[in-house]
């Protein structure tokens, strides 16, 4: 599978984190997972990991479509976070991050794990698969 979803239930992190080539699919199965299933978990935030991609194949039509949909987090006081490491991850997550700036104001796009654990206040998660 190109994607996991996980939760760590003491800091109620909701996660996923794609791996290998991502396709527009894939993406757009996730942001479904997610807005199908945010009441069974009651994450306080959520990441999204791209920190495994090794290929892009995704539009950035898909990414700018995604944004303009209803968010995945109802209350938009609750972090999101990209974790997006390369340039044209990064080049993405930011266009989505614009793009969804009205309805997801606490979306951060940031390089590394450490970086959106610090921004979440959290030392050592603990995720396990939904």
């Amino acid at each position: 599978m190109p994607y996991q979803i996980d939760f760590d239930t003491n800091n109620r992190i909701l996660r996923a984190r794609f791996l290998g080539r991502v396709t527009d699919d894939e993406l757009r199965d996730v942001y479904r997972f997610g807005q199908e299933h945010v009441a069974r978990f009651d994450p306080l935030s959520g990441i999204t990991d791209f920190s495994n991609v090794t290929a892009v194949a995704f539009s950035p039509q898909t990414m700018r479509d995604l944004a303009r949909t209803k968010p995945i987090m109802p209350d938009p006081s609750r972090p999101v976070i990209f974790i997006a490491p390369t340039p044209d991850l990064f080049g993405m997550g930011r266009m989505f991050e614009l793009q969804g700036a009205d309805t997801r104001p606490n979306l951060r796009v940031v390089r590394t794990a450490d970086e959106a654990y610090a921004i979440l206040n959290v030392r050592d998660p603990q995720f396990a698969p939904v």
